[in-house]
Formats: C-alpha cells, structure tokens, sequence
C-alpha cells in the first residue's frame, strides 16, 4: 500500500531534538535538502505502487532517494548507512522525519527495493529538475542584476529620424558543448578461463545435490568427481608460472567435468522437475550452459574472443572491453558502444533544454564521423578537431591555436569523471543486477550535480557576507 506521504519542506527549527538545541540551517545536508523537488518526485515514485489498502505502508520517496543519496555521496554500505542515520539527526532531517529517533527508519535490505523501484528513469527525471532550477536560478539572478539598467537603444533610425529601440531576437547559437564518455569498472574477479569452469562446475556440483536429494537412498547418485576435479584445478591455479600448454590441458579437464555433470542434471530432471531449484540455481544453470558453449567454442578453435562472451557467472551482463589504458588495457562493463553516435542526440537534448544550438561542440576524434560533421554543417555548429584527410602541409596558426584551446576546455569533462571515480564511486560498481547498477551510476551523477549547486549556493553566501570584491580562490587554497 502507498500513500502521500508529507511532501512539504520542515525546517531545521522544527525538527525536534529530546536532547535540546536546534538543526543549523547552515549544514551540508540541509542545504541538501532545498535543492531536491521532493513534491514532484512524489508523483513519479507513486506510479510504481498501487492504491490497494492491504498490506503495510510503502516508505517515502524522501526516505528512499535520500538514504540512496546519502549512500553514495559517502560510500557506505547498506548495514553502515542505516547505522549513520540512526546515530545523526542531520541525516535523519535528510530523509524527512521530523524527530529524531533511535531506532533505525528501516531495515538495510530495503536498500535493494529502493533501487529497483528508483531507476534510472526517475534518477534522470529528477536530474534534470534540478539543472532546470539551476538554470531558472540563473536567469532571475540576472534579470535581477539588469532590472535598473536604461533600455538600450539601436543606431538605426527611421525615415522621419526618429530611433526605433532594437528588437532582440532569441540567440540560434550559444555556449559550448564538451562531449565525452567513460567506463564505470564492475566489481568482478579478473576472469580466467580456468577459474570461470571452475566456479561453473562447483555450481552444478550444487544443483547435483539439490535435485538427487528428493531420491537419497533410493537412486544411487551420479558420480561427478568433485574431489578429483578439485585437485586437478588446484595443481594448476596454484602453480605461479603455469605454461600454456599446462593451462589449456587444465582448462580441457575442467570442460569434461562440466560437460559430465550437464549430462548428470539431464538424467536427474526426468525424476526430479528444474522447479526444485532455487531461483539463483536456476539461473545459474542457465547461465553455465551458454559459459559452457562459449568455452568449449574457444578452447576447439584455440582463440580467446567470442561473441558477448560471459566473464563472471553472478554478473552474466558484464562483458569485457578493451580500453588501450596504461592502468588497465581491459575493463569490466556492460556491452560497449561507439559513443560517436550519441552526438546527434546530445545536440537535440542541449537546443531543447536552453532553446538554442551550442556554437562549438568540444569532443575527441571518435565523434568526428563524416555524419556528424555533415550535421554539425547543416546546423552551424563547429566540431573542434582536425579535419578528415590527410593533413596539410602548412598548419594554420589560428587553427593550432583554436585546436589547444578547445583541448584545454575540454579536460572540464575528464576532471568531472575523475572526480566522480575517485570520490563518488564511480571507479568500481558494486551493484550486482544490470538494474540496480544503471540506478547507482544515475544516482552518482545526481550527487555530482547536487555537489555543484551546493558549492555554488557556498559561493552566493559568502558574496553576499564579504562583498563583490570577495575572491572564493583566497579562500580555496
């Protein structure tokens, strides 16, 4: 059952303390606060539930976005977040009680319904409302600021003499736009080959158990050699410097043991139905029949690529992509794109945020197709790089010196996704279902949003303490 839950903004003096005092209004998180639409992202959270009045009451949208803020804006995990909310009233004031309490506001495995029930759509939809506010923030601060200004009058002047005041046409090109994508790493083991069937066959070892188990000590049970398989891997994995041909017999002798418990689950499933299995044996049974077929594919004809091939049983979504970094030359993610193509569709979404195209598009050469330079043509927008060719034999100056500029401006984005791996987790996606991790990744950037709006407001506050003479890079370093 849901129902509206408060949707009005307490302030810090209301919220009652049992110990004395009061919430300072000056504090991150009640700042926090004033920067979220809770109201409008009540509308949206509410579709997901229906109106039936059986059943316990859902937890609020404030409650559930704000402990999922809360979250990855300081790393904790789900056990630790729900102990940093019992234990600070501020992050209590966050999440939309209106007392402090000592007993926890829920239970930490309700993390994971939160994220299912916020993704990443509604993330994005609140995103977006914030950068909108922004923006209307933005635009009052200065009609504010030109509100005592005369009205300017044009240099054109009629037959009679007479000025004609200046129509002002809205602006078709302004701003820049820097483009750029990243990879946000998953929390997997680096995959061998050999470890990947070894997991595989400790799994159908499982599912062996499970399903032989109705039929103890009626049907005699399939001889799968787990001790001997077992053996056989550790005298590989545990050797430092195993050679090739060491590896792939390894690896051959772990194929037939899955292979011979596979024919084992075949024989069983006549006297036992699959619906005994648990939901994650299930899937995993699933998904070790297509790890098998991949393997033996590779391992038949000697090569190690194969088309979304499975790297991890758990996280069958995960692919491997090749990067060419000097940290990692591959990283762990979801299927991997040319994100040249994703230029057409950032323009669109940059003219009907602000009404207006970007004079310049900032971005690396993979963008640089010859259908985004026709677009950028047709639009009058410039692409920043080079042109397609060979180069020629005399550089101009200004374009040389245009080309550094735009490189320059465009390190804004590479800092922001450094900022976001290194602070905001970002670097490594602890989530486990391809669901659940889109909405941590949608949430991540939400904070860094959230992060620049409170810095911001930081800066407005001290202008307006010291003056306009205040400079905010005395005060940074």
């Amino acid at each position: 059952m849901y129902s509206n839950h408060q949707d009005q903004q307490i302030l810090p003096g209301d919220f009652f303390l049992p110990f004395g005092g009061r919430l300072s209004e000056d504090n991150r998180w009640v700042q926090l606060s004033y920067l979220i639409p809770w109201r409008r992202v009540e509308q949206e959270y509410s579709k997901h539930f229906s109106r039936d009045l059986r059943g316990g009451r859902a937890v609020s949208v404030r409650m559930a976005l704000g402990a999922l803020i809360i979250q990855e804006r300081e790393g904790f995990s789900d056990r630790h977040l729900v102990q940093h909310i019992t234990e600070n009233p501020y992050l209590q004031y966050f999440i939309g009680l209106e007392a402090y309490q000592e007993e926890p506001p829920f239970d930490p495995s309700l993390l994971t319904y939160f994220r299912k029930r916020l993704g990443p759509d509604i993330i994005n939809q609140v995103n977006e409302w914030i950068v909108q506010a922004g923006l209307q923030e933005e635009q009052n601060g200065d009609d504010d600021e030109n509100r005592d200004e005369p009205p300017r009058e044009s240099g054109k002047f009629d037959a009679n003499g007479g000025s004609q005041s200046e129509v002002q046409e809205p602006p078709t090109h302004q701003g820049k736009l820097i483009l750029d994508a990243t990879c946000t790493p998953a929390d997997v083991a680096y995959p061998t080959d050999l470890l990947l069937l070894n997991k595989a066959r400790e799994k159908l070892e499982d599912i062996l158990d499970t399903l032989h188990a109705p039929h103890k000590g009626e049907m005699k049970k399939p001889r799968d050699r787990r001790r001997q398989a077992r053996r056989d891997y550790l005298r590989t994995a545990k050797n430092r410097k195993p050679g090739r041909s060491e590896i792939r017999r390894a690896v051959g002798r772990q194929l037939r043991y899955v292979a011979r418990d596979l024919r084992f689950i075949e024989q069983l499933v006549q006297h036992t139905p699959l619906t005994a299995l648990s939901r994650r044996q299930y899937r995993d049974l699933l998904v070790i029949g297509e790890l098998y077929r991949q393997q033996r594919e590779m391992y038949r004809l000697r090569n190690h690529r194969v088309s979304d091939r499975i790297v991890s049983i758990v996280q069958p979504d995960v692919r491997p992509i090749v990067r060419g970094k000097a940290k990692a030359n591959v990283e762990f993610g979801w299927d991997s794109f040319n994100e040249g193509t994703t230029l057409i569709e950032s323009v669109e979404r940059y003219q009907e945020r602000f009404g207006y195209y970007p004079e310049a598009i900032l971005a690396d050469k993979i963008y640089r197709t010859r259908e985004n330079l026709k677009y950028c043509k047709d639009h009058g927008i410039r692409l920043s790089g080079p042109k397609l060719g060979r180069p020629p034999k005399q550089t101009d100056p200004e374009q040389k010196k245009m080309e550094r500029q735009d490189m320059g401006e465009r390190n804004a984005v590479e800092g922001k996704f450094g900022e976001g791996k290194r602070i905001y987790g970002l670097g490594l996606i602890r989530a486990r279902l391809r669901q659940t991790s889109e909405t941590v990744i949608a949430i991540q950037l939400l904070v860094l949003n959230l992060e620049k709006r409170l810095r911001l407001l930081f800066w407005l506050i001290l202008d307006e303490l010291f003056g306009t003479d205040f400079d905010i890079s005395k005060v940074v370093a």
